[in-house]
C-alpha cells in the first residue's frame, strides 16, 4: 500500500504553519484607545514619597509621645488640662495629612478626590478638634482663676486659631457651592491660590506653637526627659516641615497670572 495514500497530504502532515507574529496580530486587533483613567499621568516627583512619609512619621511620633506622656502622669489630676496636648497634637497630623494629600494633584480627578480628602481631614476633624483643645485649656484657665496668653506658648496659640478661622473661611468660600461667596467661577478660584498661600505660612507657626509647648512648657519639662522633648518638640516639629515643604508646587500660586 502506498505511504502516500495512507497519510492524505504529506505536506500537512508534516508542517505547521507559523503563528502570526505580535506586529500583525497588532496590525489586525489595534490596541484600544486609552480612556481618560488611563491618561492620568503620574503626578509625584523624585524624594516625594520619603517627604510624605517623614512628614507623617514625625507628627505621628509628636502624637504618640504626647499622648503617653498625659495618660502616664494622672490626667485626672490636671483637669480639663489634660484634653490641650493630646486633640491639638492629633490636630497637627490630621493638618499634615491634609496638605500633603492635596500637593501632588494638578489634574481634574485627582484634583477632586484630593480636595475632598483635605477637607475631611482639615475642615471636618482637625478644626474641630484643634478648637476643642483650645477650649479646654481655656476653661481650664477659667476655673482655676488662671491669667490666659501669660506666656509665648499662649500667645501664638490664639494667634493661630484666629488666623485658622480665617484659613477656614477662606478655603470654604472659594470652593463650597462653587465659590458662591465669592463671586463663584473663576473669582472664586482665583483666591485659592492666597489660601494655599495663606496656609504654608501658617503651618510652621502652628508646628513652632508646639514646639513651645512641649519643649518649653513646666509641665513638659516636668513629665518629660529632655532628649525625647528635645526629639519630639524640636526635630520632629523640623521633620515635619522639611517634608510638607520639600512637597510645595509652586506653579500653584502663580499670582502674576
Amino acid at each position: 500500500m502506498s505511504t502516500s495514500a495512507s497519510s492524505g497530504n504529506p505536506v500537512n502532515s508534516h508542517y505547521e504553519l507559523l503563528p502570526a507574529s505580535r506586529t500583525d496580530a497588532q496590525r489586525v486587533n489595534p490596541p484600544a484607545s486609552m480612556g481618560p483613567d488611563q491618561q492620568l499621568k503620574a503626578e509625584g516627583r523624585p524624594l516625594d514619597g520619603i517627604s510624605r512619609q517623614t512628614a507623617l512619621t514625625a507628627a505621628s511620633a509628636v502624637m504618640a509621645v504626647t499622648w503617653t506622656a498625659v495618660l502616664m502622669n494622672g490626667p485626672l489630676s490636671v483637669g480639663w488640662f489634660a484634653f490641650h496636648p493630646p486633640l491639638q497634637t492629633l490636630a497637627m497630623l490630621l493638618f499634615t495629612f491634609g496638605i500633603i494629600t492635596l500637593q501632588p494633584t494638578n489634574q481634574p480627578k485627582t484634583k477632586a478626590a484630593g480636595l475632598v480628602r483635605h477637607q475631611m481631614a482639615v475642615f471636618i476633624a482637625g478644626f474641630p478638634l484643634i478648637t476643642l483643645g483650645t477650649m479646654a485649656v481655656s476653661y481650664n484657665k477659667w476655673l482655676r482663676d488662671a491669667d490666659h496668653f501669660t506666656t509665648w506658648h499662649g500667645t501664638f496659640g490664639i494667634i493661630c486659631m484666629l488666623w485658622l478661622l480665617f484659613q477656614v473661611f477662606l478655603g470654604a468660600g472659594s470652593v463650597w457651592f462653587d465659590g458662591a461667596l465669592f463671586g463663584g467661577g473663576m473669582k472664586a478660584k482665583m483666591l485659592w491660590k492666597y489660601h494655599r498661600l495663606s496656609g504654608y505660612i501658617l503651618f510652621p507657626l502652628l508646628l513652632f506653637t508646639v514646639h513651645l509647648g512641649g519643649a518649653w512648657s513646666s509641665w513638659g519639662s516636668k513629665h518629660i526627659i529632655w532628649i525625647i522633648r528635645f526629639s519630639t518638640y524640636t526635630i520632629a516639629p523640623l521633620a515635619i516641615l522639611v517634608g510638607v515643604y520639600r512637597r510645595i508646587r509652586t506653579s500653584k500660586m502663580q499670582f502674576l497670572n
